[in-house]
């Protein structure tokens, strides 16, 4: 199923994400429709609080090279996708890794669309105060940590306790809605995602697949406590949707 995301159908669904009246019509294409299928959940606020998940990953399963090199593991048509994404939910999180690793600055660029909060969850406040994430530009930025680290003026701190050596996802979630983020996008990286999924704390996982074959590197999601036997694994609906670049899986939790 082609997704075709027109000037048209763009603006319609920042209508239904700001909850504002669209003088659209609704003669859409069929590719049009793919494109209200995938991103009307997102850009919805009226069904309740929503937390999605996108990972791009290559044809064999793997979401870097060895050396580490991700930058490009999506085509242009998988990053328009996932600027999207920002420009539709409230708040984007990320692990303190993706932080250190690839210095995302989490903007809004490849379309029309507001920046989301940035979300760094650093349980031990390893991320440097310079980086871009902490940047005055009108955005939110909100830190996710264990200890008692003071940050850059306008840095929301959000103290949680360790828990296992790790903060509890469920405690995150929770500490993000008080702050009124009710949609979230994790968007990395693999590990921070896992644990969203193990917890049942995602909607949807968007499951992004490039046309590369990378031979080794680190594998896309692995989960803590792996399936034994296929019965028990855990089987969402899908939908495969056609960007051009690449695939992508929108899969539905189970809960």
């Amino acid at each position: 199923m082609l997704v075709q995301v027109t000037d048209k159908i763009w603006s319609h669904l920042l209508h239904i994400r700001n909850n504002t009246t669209c003088s659209c019509q609704d003669n859409w294409s069929s590719g049009e429709r793919a494109a209200l299928d995938l991103y009307t959940p997102l850009a919805r606020r009226d069904r309740g609080p929503f937390t999605l998940a996108q990972i791009g990953q290559s044809l064999d399963g793997r979401i870097a090279t060895v050396t580490g090199d991700a930058r490009d593991i999506s085509g242009p048509d998988g990053l328009e996708h996932l600027h999207r994404m920002r420009a539709l939910v409230d708040g984007v999180v990320i692990g303190v890794r993706t932080a250190l690793h690839d210095s995302p600055r989490l903007t809004v660029r490849l379309c029309e669309g507001k920046n989301p909060a940035r979300i760094v969850i650093d349980p031990r406040g390893r991320l440097p105060d310079d980086v871009h994430l902490f940047r005055r530009d009108g955005t939110r930025r909100i830190v996710i940590q264990s200890v008692d680290r003071p940050r850059p003026a306008g840095v929301t701190v959000i103290r949680l306790q360790l828990k296992n050596g790790t903060i509890d996802p469920r405690e995150i979630i929770t500490a993000l809605r008080d702050e009124g983020l009710s949609t979230l996008l994790v968007e990395g990286g693999g590990i921070t995602i896992a644990k969203f999924l193990e917890n049942g704390l995602l909607n949807r996982l968007h499951v992004g697949i490039a046309p590369l074959l990378i031979g080794d590197g680190p594998q896309s999601i692995t989960l803590s406590s792996p399936s034994e036997m296929l019965a028990n694994a855990i089987r969402p609906k899908m939908r495969a949707y056609s960007l051009g670049s690449d695939v992508m899986l929108d899969c539905k939790m189970p809960h």
